[in-house]
């Protein structure tokens, strides 16, 4: 028997990366991943900005780079960042090795053992684990189709006021949940993180998902409306749109906190890959984005209609509900009370597809009558067919 530390006992395999072995199998249709879709990355793109890029940038790309990260990159993201409103100018920025690095390096700031996280239910799994890596006790708040539920906030918060050292939402396409916050919510949101002063882990990895323009404003991030009322680390991705294998993350976060996540980065990997920050920079340089984007909101929406017109056709009504996404990669189906996700994943994987359970997005560990649906990644004649057996596999246990 190894003598491993409390942090190794601690630690849990993810559902998700478990069933991630899934996808491989071509004969499930595996709405497990919550993945791009392949055939969205800008291969071209990237190819074209590559070859266009001086010789001194390309040499620049193979070398080491600071550990804030590789400064174009950093101008062109601010100018980037600015343009959807956030207080660059009075924040400090930092490139992480992908989002789920940047949520622990603030974890490894904050949290000692023994501290209180305040987390949405259901929560990203990779939060989750980030948290206890670092000997949190979480409490998870329900939300709703509007966000997180206030009255349990406040009393989460209320409990025990000093051991409460961080509250950690996704506000914005979540992951699992897939919804949106409404405006009337993260304004509630935002006066309780005044009122107590606690530190806001702002999550934001799916912001230019949305799929139709008039939801666009309920994308604005807190830390765009309320940075000066409470402390708030912004944290960003760019896994979502360039793609997962850039492995570039960023926050943004008042001076002092940046300063101590970038020690804490020193520990870890010293600088995130220069090679893809010039690749970002490129990207972002050359405006790419914008029209990037809108070639991708259009089809991740065609997606979530065939995913929900499928359960609409074909899953049971008595006592199921689902989320009915604006934009990301997920829907969120609720089981009767007394039904467990894991005997519906089992019969539908007999009969050819998977997802993920919901226990894996309790902090807990333990709630399961619900599971998350990706419709990102499968492959988009497949959506309906593997909705159906799903919804097989739910009538027969119910």
């Amino acid at each position: 028997m190894y003598n491993y530390s409390t942090s190794a006992q601690s630690m849990r395999s993810s559902a998700i990366r478990e069933l991630m072995k899934l996808a491989a199998d071509p004969s499930i249709i595996s709405f497990a991943g919550g993945m791009p879709n392949n055939q969205l990355f800008p291969c071209e793109i990237v190819e074209e900005l590559y070859h266009s890029l001086p010789l001194a940038e390309k040499q620049a790309a193979f070398q080491y780079g600071p550990t804030p990260g590789y400064p174009p990159l950093l101008e062109a993201l601010k100018e980037y960042l600015r343009s959807r409103g956030l207080p660059v100018d009075t924040n400090e920025l930092m490139v992480t090795s992908g989002a789920m690095q940047a949520i622990s390096i603030i974890s490894k700031v904050f949290v000692d053992t023994g501290d209180t996280v305040i987390t949405e239910y259901p929560c990203f799994i990779g939060a989750v684990a980030a948290f206890k890596s670092h000997g949190a006790n979480i409490a998870g708040v329900p939300i709703d189709n509007d966000g997180m539920d206030c009255d349990q906030f406040r009393t989460a918060l209320s409990r025990d006021t000093k051991r409460v050292k961080l509250v950690y939402l996704s506000p914005y396409f979540h992951n699992p949940a897939g919804i949106i916050y409404s405006q009337e919510r993260k304004d509630a949101v935002a006066a309780l993180l005044a009122e107590h002063q606690v530190v806001l882990l702002e999550d934001d990895p799916y912001c230019e998902l949305y799929f139709d323009e008039a939801d666009k404003p309920l994308t604005t991030p807190l830390k765009a409306t309320a940075d000066s009322r409470f402390p708030i680390c912004y944290v960003g991705s760019f896994s979502k749109i360039m793609g997962p294998g850039m492995r570039l993350g960023y926050i943004l976060a008042p001076p002092e906190i940046t300063e101590k996540c970038a020690l804490a980065k020193q520990s870890m990997d010293s600088c995130s890959a220069t090679y893809t920050q010039v690749l970002a920079k490129a990207f972002l340089a050359e405006n790419q984005l914008a029209p990037y984007v809108e070639k991708l909101r259009p089809v991740y929406k065609r997606r979530a209609d065939i995913m929900l017109n499928a359960l609409d056709e074909h899953m049971p009504r008595e006592g199921i509900s689902w989320t009915r996404p604006k934009g990301g990669f997920y829907v969120w189906v609720t089981l009767p009370e007394h039904m467990d996700s894991t005997d519906v994943f089992k019969k539908s994987l007999e009969k050819g597809t998977a997802f993920v359970v919901g226990s894996a997005f309790d902090p807990q560990g333990v709630k399961n009558n619900c599971f998350r649906l990706a419709f990102s990644h499968t492959p988009e004649e497949r959506i309906a067919e593997g909705v159906e057996k799903v919804a097989h596999a739910v009538k027969e246990l119910l």
